[in-house]
């Protein structure tokens, strides 16, 4: 699995939506690196896609909930991060939709979101859990 414990940011709800995302994204990966018949992999990409783009936006929400309730400073420079990345989410489904399954296409996509996932909780989301906790251990 592609998850480490070292991706947490100290915030329970967020950290067990990360761990989630990377687990759907690990097996989304492995499946389509396998060498499983091209349906399999079709159907695997497209309940990911589903997952990804109702569960992002679910995530993103409790993460910019918790930001507004925390006064995060940072706030509307990650909310901007969020939106880009929801937009790229759907583009590429509509993208998908209009090739039917291209391998090449699928397996880029796979290596940005998962690059991408990893920068953003690694970096920009543990500023979060560090500024959240700060406060919860000053009250």
């Amino acid at each position: 699995m592609i998850w480490r414990d070292d991706y947490k940011i100290g915030v329970e709800l967020v950290d067990k939506q990360h761990e989630e995302l990377f687990k759907r994204l690990g097996n989304f990966i492995k499946t389509v690196r396998s060498d499983s018949e091209k349906d399999v992999k079709k159907e695997e990409v497209e309940k990911t896609l589903d997952f990804m783009g109702e569960y992002v936006v679910t995530h993103f929400d409790s993460e910019e909930a918790l930001q507004k309730k925390y006064n995060y400073p940072g706030y509307e420079e990650h909310h901007e991060i969020h939106e880009n990345f929801k937009q790229e989410v759907i583009d590429f489904q509509k993208e998908y939709k209009n090739n039917d399954y291209n391998e090449d296409f699928v397996m880029e996509f796979s290596g940005r979101l998962l690059t991408w996932l990893i920068n953003h909780v690694a970096s920009t989301d543990q500023k979060i859990g560090d500024y959240i906790n700060s406060i919860e251990e000053g009250k």
